[in-house]
C-alpha cells in the first residue's frame, strides 16, 4: 500500500505551524536531532496520519498545551506505519476526529 500524503494547503499550513512548534518543544526538553529534521519528520507523520485512516482535528491541536501537542506528536511519531500511514498499537491521538478508524 502507498501512503498517500493529501492534505489540503489549507491543511498544510496548519501541520507545519504544530511541526515548528514541536520541533522547538523537543529541541528544548533534550532532542539531539536538529530543528529541520525535527520539523520536517512530524510535518511527513503528521500529514501521513490525517491522510490515511485517521483525520487529526488540526486546529484544535495547533492550540493545545504542550503537554497534549507532544503526546500526539510523539505518539504518531511512535506508533505510525511508515509503509502505509496507519497507526499501530491501539495508539489513538487525543486530537483524533471521531471518524478515525485507528
Amino acid at each position: 500500500m502507498t501512503v498517500k500524503f493529501d492534505a489540503t494547503p489549507a491543511e498544510m499550513r496548519t501541520i507545519k505551524r504544530i511541526g515548528r512548534r514541536a520541533a522547538v518543544l523537543l529541541r528544548r526538553h533534550g532532542s539531539d536531532q536538529n530543528y529541520s529534521a525535527i520539523r520536517l519528520s512530524v510535518i511527513m507523520s503528521l500529514n501521513a496520519t490525517h491522510s490515511n485512516g485517521c483525520p487529526l482535528d488540526l486546529e484544535r491541536l495547533v492550540q493545545a498545551d504542550d503537554f497534549n501537542l507532544l503526546h500526539d506528536v510523539v505518539g504518531i511519531s511512535k506508533y505510525i506505519d511508515t509503509e502505509t500511514g496507519k497507526l499501530t498499537q491501539c495508539f489513538l491521538p487525543r486530537f483524533a476526529k471521531q471518524e478515525c478508524a485507528a
